[in-house]
């Protein structure tokens, strides 16, 4: 049936006032609005301290296909030598190769920008490309591999534009975000999308606790900041997860809160100081927490202490469930080594700890991390005399047999493991040779210690009980066992 202009008109009127009767006269916002509310008043006060960064290193040309012998002597062999650029085993030569990023200004008198390290990394020179096509060459300040940030020097003739950082602790889940990127020197380009997720962990670096969004970041657009909708960087885009090299809408950007000290450290010290707790830790699974009567599965458990380390000398136990540090919750295992990093050198800190129950807060004087200290974060079935059989364990007492048996230093005390039932339990956490030094937060001397402490494990109603073991390495480990 044919429908009239007109008509056609009518019957839309006649749809829409429907429409709102049916909402209670209202008309809905998309039909107030024509879409969702710009954000080009935010994007034109930012966009022009967001730059493009073009990188050029020589790398070894390539060797090529094996070529054909000429005999010396052959009247032909100078002139092949020559047509090859082969004389005397010379090689193909040396070939520079470019590549594409983004930065972004947060200081425009001083000449200073942030990207990320991977987009400078190995580069000979930097080449910085404002948003209004001048070129500027630029010097290396300094980077942390550890976060991929790095910062660069220009000499601007007038002050440039700069942004500033914000809280990305304060941004949450579903907040609007936008990226901004100058991925191929024509000018900044602007996505808009959400925080999708906090505290990522993509296993790149030991402080991993990246920002999610789908704000689109694309080829070229690493380094470049991450908005929120007050025009201040919450991030520095670094990742994606992309099967085919563009957005699919999975992507990381580092938080503010981490590239902020980090980008202040690098212009100071041209290096990153970060501080130092001296503990082995590890994370606080769910048996572990049932074990220790804990409600929540949080906080990281001290595995180890270094000998004269700050924690040590703070007065922090193996054992111990560090819960707060420096007046901020230790969420999770990883929340720990992020928390002491960023804290002042030769600041005392309150760390609380939860010790057999009960919760204290000690005092600790963070140190300064260095490299070294960073790479250390079956037998006869019968036991022996004083020997016991628990949980499928053959425990022994620490005899010169054992020690020389197991490699173990004169130095270690507690009950070793001589044998395992691999039918039990604990199988599958211990092994022979194994040392128990504590059993349910209790110095072990000898078989009978751990005996006891199931004994009691079991008249208190619990289910497992939780062994501090240590290995022929020196390895300090927390496990929890069933004791049922």
């Amino acid at each position: 049936m044919q429908v009239t202009e007109a008509r056609g008109r009518a019957l839309g009127t006649l749809m829409l006032a429907a429409l709102c009767a049916s909402i209670g006269g209202a008309l809905p916002s998309f039909a107030q609005t024509r879409g969702p509310q710009s954000v080009a008043p935010v994007a034109e006060g930012l966009i022009e301290a967001v730059v493009n960064i073009s990188t050029s290193q020589a790398i070894k040309g390539p060797q090529g296909l094996p070529l054909p012998s000429v005999p010396k002597g052959s009247p032909y062999h100078e002139y092949f030598d020559e047509f090859f650029d082969n004389k005397n085993g010379r090689s193909a030569p040396d070939r520079m190769v470019s590549s594409l990023g983004s930065g972004f200004i947060v200081d425009g008198k001083e000449g200073i920008i942030v990207t990320n390290n991977h987009v400078i990394d190995g580069a000979e020179e930097i080449q910085i490309n404002l948003h209004d096509g001048s070129k500027l060459k630029a010097e290396l300040l300094g980077k942390d591999t550890k976060t991929d940030i790095a910062i660069l020097k220009v000499t601007p003739k007038t002050p440039l534009k700069a942004v500033r950082f914000g809280s990305s602790a304060a941004i949450r889940v579903g907040d609007w975000v936008m990226a901004i990127g100058n991925p191929f020197g024509l000018g900044g380009s602007v996505t808009l999308g959400i925080i999708s997720a906090k505290a990522r962990n993509i296993n790149s670096g030991p402080y991993d606790d990246y920002l999610q969004t789908d704000a689109s970041i694309n080829k070229g657009n690493s380094g470049g900041p991450l908005f929120n909708m007050d025009g201040e960087v919450v991030g520095v885009n670094t990742a994606i997860i992309s099967p085919t090299g563009g957005s699919i809408g999975i992507g990381f950007a580092v938080p503010a809160d981490t590239v902020a000290p980090v980008v202040q450290q690098l212009r100071q010290y041209h290096e990153v100081r970060r501080g130092w707790l001296g503990v082995k830790i590890q994370s606080v699974s769910e048996e572990i927490a049932t074990a220790l009567g804990i409600p929540e599965s949080s906080g990281a458990l001290v595995a180890a202490i270094t000998p004269d380390g700050p924690a040590a000398k703070g007065g922090v136990n193996a054992g111990d469930v560090i819960m707060r540090f420096d007046g901020e919750d230790v969420n999770s295992m990883r929340s720990l080594p992020r928390l002491v990093a960023r804290a002042p050198i030769d600041k005392t800190v309150p760390v609380e700890v939860l010790r057999k129950g009960e919760r204290k807060t000690l005092q600790v004087t963070v140190g300064r991390l260095t490299d070294d200290e960073e790479k250390t974060l079956g037998g006869d079935d019968k036991p022996a005399p004083g020997g016991a059989e628990v949980l499928g364990l053959k425990l022994s007492p620490l005899t010169e047999a054992l020690r020389s048996k197991y490699g173990l230093d004169a130095g270690v005390k507690g009950a070793i493991v001589d044998g395992v039932d691999p039918k039990s339990p604990a199988a599958a956490s211990i092994k022979p040779g194994d040392v128990i030094v504590q059993a349910a937060n209790e110095p072990v001397a000898g078989p009978q210690d751990v005996a006891r402490r199931i004994d009691a494990i079991k008249k208190s109603s619990r289910k497992s009980m939780m062994l501090e073991v240590e290995d022929a390495k020196g390895g300090h480990r927390f496990v929890s066992v069933p004791v049922e």
